[in-house]
């Protein structure tokens, strides 16, 4: 057998990577081994989030010890969560479209590269600045304004339901700030698809007749759908895992599910930041065992994620490949 010095140090320098993600994980795994033996199922169904009795005599559990009336459920951060991306991907991905078709289609080609490298530029601002941008002017605004405005508009739908809208800080307000930090992931990636799509694709479809919406639509949109798809899976990844900016806006709501979208709640990140220090002072360690295991939770929804866009796009190749 030849040896190759180049590729075998190509090689080791691809597997690092997946080699860091799953030493991470296999850490986090064994740390949290504990809290999956005391937890079980009731960690993933249970809307309950209690220390316990951090000052007293801890008790033996399921041959663990934890905290007297310790109960760890997050069944109420996987759905802030969840719902809070949703929604994000719901307001950014029209935005992000826009923005793109804009920048491909209508901007002079001198200027493109300027209002491009805008566009990247909001991609690149810490999460905490949008925190507090959301915190000094998002959250009055949906206070006063837009969350009367949504209440009168979509109050028929149970979801915009239930009167009060609260001090603007909670689930819109995170979700807002969310979209706001993806729309340049989408719109970027979108925009690099769109200038690499054959110029003679557009001339056919003009020589056609096509208008240039229809042009933008039937002709170009097609072509990158599986980039499209690739640049909200991205974000959609940026969105889960994002931590200060939600943690300064959604109101950090621990036990209550949200019942409209003006709710406070709490993502799995930010609750692990917000929570960590109370969480260091479990004399057991059981409350930082469990919020290793809440970060295996989040480890597997981004999986889950990823893996469902893989087969989207999968089988959305095969279908055009069949016609």
């Amino acid at each position: 057998m030849v040896f190759r010095p180049f590729r075998t140090s190509l090689l080791v320098l691809a597997l690092l990577i997946p080699a860091a993600l799953g030493a991470v994980v296999l850490f986090l795994a064994i740390y949290a081994g504990d809290a999956f033996t005391f937890n079980g199922l009731r960690f993933i169904f249970g809307t309950v989030w209690d220390l316990g009795n951090l000052y007293g005599n801890p008790v033996t559990v399921r041959g663990v010890s934890v905290p007297l009336g310790a109960h760890y459920g997050v069944l109420v951060f996987i759905i802030g969560t969840l719902l809070s991306s949703f929604i994000a991907i719901l307001i950014a991905l029209p935005l992000s479209v826009g923005c793109a078709i804009f920048l491909a289609e209508q901007v002079p080609e001198k200027f493109r590269p300027v209002l491009a490298m805008l566009v990247e530029l909001v991609a690149v601002v810490p999460s905490v600045v949008f925190g507090l941008w959301g915190v000094a002017v998002l959250v009055p605004f949906i206070a006063k304004d837009i969350g009367p405005a949504l209440s009168a508009t979509l109050g028929f739908l149970p979801f915009f339901a239930g009167g009060d809208t609260g001090s603007g800080y909670g689930l819109l307000a995170a979700s807002m700030v969310l979209a706001l930090m993806i729309t340049p992931i989408i719109a970027t990636t979108l925009l690099d698809a769109l200038l690499q799509v054959p110029r003679e694709n557009r001339e056919a479809a003009f020589a056609l007749g096509a208008t240039h919406f229809e042009v933008v639509s039937k002709a170009m949109m097609p072509m990158v759908r599986t980039t499209l798809v690739g640049g909200v899976v991205l974000a959609l990844g940026r969105a889960l895992g994002e931590t200060m900016a939600v943690l300064m806006v959604s109101g950090g709501a621990i036990n209550i599910l949200p019942h409209n979208i003006y709710s406070p709640v709490s993502t799995i990140a930010s609750f692990i930041v917000s929570q960590l220090d109370s969480a260091e002072q479990d004399p057991t360690n059981m409350a930082i065992k469990s919020l290793a295991e809440i970060a295996l939770v989040l480890f597997v929804i981004t999986l889950a994620v990823n893996a469902g866009a893989r087969l989207f796009t999968t089988g959305v190749a095969n279908v055009r490949n069949a016609k």
